[in-house]
């Protein structure tokens, strides 16, 4: 598996290297990521950056980490080019977010067992949310439109669309919302578990017209006819998405001492 870990960002410079809490964002992501590839007991964890710095950090942390060029703009781009600096033939590739600290390891592991045993180009976790969580989703939306993607998935649990707009419209909320606790709603987090051709094939292809309409890169994945199997999940200890400003920073901090911190350090 391997951990973006691009030095620019526009509101939060050197974001790996923040720390949070007391521990950096990249040492909170490569916790994770340990956890789960020691779950799995055959997976390896590799750091993909452009910047000298971080990668001194991380291998002081005593992680394996790679040079990659600063011109690459997405994770799974980062991820296919660190596969190939290492020289290594993988069947799978899973692009974590080196900016998500509360992945839940157990999402990972999922997904990556889902490939296992099936014949999907991609895997990904969907979160099937309760009533409350929609709400906030909702609410949320109406000051920060973009956050949040939905999916919509066939019976068989591949994905069909995901979209930032909430899917699927509901004609009759209240009587779906007296039936039970759970929303038709699936909440797409952003992990992809690639086979190699797939990202290969990803990485080759240019933006697709939907991809560019939603800015949602997973959407050229389906334009391609790639088979994306969405898997559910149960929801993280802690939810948040990316950690992209020094708004983020504090949120996260403050859902860290609300909720306890889930870091577990894989040294000792």
């Amino acid at each position: 598996m391997v951990i973006p870990a691009r030095y620019g960002s526009t509101r939060l410079p050197g974001k790996p290297l923040q720390p949070i809490a007391g521990r950096m964002l990249l040492e909170r992501v490569a916790a994770l990521a340990i956890a789960a590839a020691r779950q799995l007991g055959d997976a390896e964890v590799l750091v993909a950056t452009d910047d000298e710095r971080i990668l001194a950090v991380a291998r002081g942390l005593g992680l394996e980490a790679v040079m990659t060029a600063s011109e690459i703009s997405s994770g799974s781009g980062r991820a296919l080019a660190a596969l190939k600096a290492t020289g290594r033939s993988a069947g799978l590739v899973v692009n974590l977010q080196g900016d998500a600290p509360f992945t839940a390891p157990e999402h990972i592991v999922e997904i990556v067992q889902t490939a296992r045993a099936s014949t999907a180009d991609v895997t990904t976790p969907v979160v099937q949310l309760d009533w409350a969580r929609l709400d906030a989703l909702i609410a949320h939306k109406q000051t920060t439109p973009a956050s949040g993607t939905t999916c919509i998935r066939d019976g068989a649990g591949r994905a069909v669309w995901f979209s930032k707009a909430v899917l699927p419209f509901m004609r009759k909320p209240a009587e779906l919302r007296a039936a039970g606790p759970l929303s038709p709603v699936l909440q797409h987090i952003g992990l992809y578990c690639y086979r190699t051709p797939a990202l290969e094939a990803f990485e080759a292809a240019p933006q697709s017209a939907y991809e560019q309409l939603e800015g949602l890169e997973q959407l050229r994945l389906i334009e391609l006819g790639l088979d994306i199997r969405a898997v559910i999940v149960k929801p993280a200890r802690i939810t948040m998405s990316g950690v992209d400003s020094p708004a983020d920073v504090e949120r996260a901090e403050r859902l860290i001492g609300e909720l306890g911190d889930p870091f577990v350090d894989w040294r000792r």
